[in-house]
């Protein structure tokens, strides 16, 4: 599998991303043969690094790319083989952070004020990781200058909106056919994240982030963590993520909608240093291949 390079002077990076066809800012792909009501994301796969971005920052293209879930939408890519959507966005969560609102911005970032709805207090901001980051990797600051709104509006207008309406939609179309849908939100985490002594385990290769039992019926995380484990993976809950703006905006189970976000320990499939796939990562492919199949075959015992 060969490594992606960063595209700083590609097409896209060159004006704003269109919303059709291969400049969209994400991709989308339809269930094949029998749907199930599942819709999978990857919002943070992304490795389009548009030169606006580029030309702004002061880190090298490795050191950015630190920020990445990388592969994980090539570990979910053959989803609709199974009967599931697909959605994964193009743009890197550096770039454009879209499990984030769409205007959770840090004045301190900007040369000009922001508006007031734009100047928000949340604990992802704080951390340097709003909707535009400040940061990546282990506290490294991207810009060498201040971004001007301007430019955080456009992102946010050519990605954010538009990777959201899609979601919706998708959601919508599979309530609409199996009076419920369910989202599932696919990222990774730093191995260093997956063993925190604080949470009091040695170490866990997935973690099924609910909301507390908030965002999802909780046959769902039961179905999901049944099978995981008789594959073999160690399995958290909530801990250390229960779930982002995603899982949290979209999970409605009163409504019918249900969100679980899965974290998958960067150690099982990826070489982290090198960013490079590691022989794990055919075996967690077929796994989570076998994962949407049981999905698609058992959701009525979960939703």
């Amino acid at each position: 599998m060969s490594e992606p390079a960063i595209d700083g002077n590609a097409a896209a990076g060159a004006r704003s991303p269109r919303q059709d066809g291969a400049d969209a800012p994400f991709t989308l792909r339809r269930a094949e043969g029998a749907a199930a009501p599942f819709v999978f994301a990857s919002p943070h796969s992304g490795r389009d690094y548009p030169a606006d971005m580029m030309d702004a920052a002061m880190l090298d293209s490795a050191a950015i790319r630190r920020s990445e879930d990388a592969f994980v939408d090539e570990l979910i890519a053959d989803a609709p083989i199974s009967g599931i959507s697909l959605i994964t966005a193009r743009y890197a969560r550096a770039y454009i952070d879209v499990n984030r609102e769409a205007y959770e911005l840090d004045q301190t970032m900007f040369e000009d004020e922001l508006p007031a709805f734009a100047r928000a207090r949340t604990a992802r901001v704080a951390a340097g990781l709003g909707t535009i980051a400040r940061v990546v990797g282990e506290g490294q600051e991207i810009y060498r200058r201040k971004l001007i709104f301007a430019e955080a509006r456009g992102r946010i207008e050519a990605v954010h909106q538009p990777y959201h309406r899609a979601l919706a939609e998708m959601l919508e179309e599979t309530r609409a056919v199996h009076g419920r849908a369910a989202l599932i939100d696919w990222h990774s985490m730093p191995s260093a994240a997956s063993g925190e002594p604080a949470y009091g385990r040695k170490g866990c290769d997935m973690v099924l982030g609910d909301r507390f039992g908030s965002a999802c019926a909780p046959g769902l995380t039961r179905l999901v963590e049944r099978e995981l484990e008789g594959m073999g993976y160690r399995v958290a809950r909530n801990a250390p993520y229960a779930g982002g703006y995603t899982t949290e905006f979209y999970g409605r189970p009163d409504e019918g909608v249900h969100a679980l976000q899965i974290e998958i320990n960067r150690g099982v499939y990826l070489d982290e240093a090198a960013l490079r796939p590691t022989s794990g990562f055919a075996r967690l492919k077929h796994d989570l291949d076998r994962l949407s199949t049981a999905l698609a075959r058992d959701w009525r015992k979960a939703l």
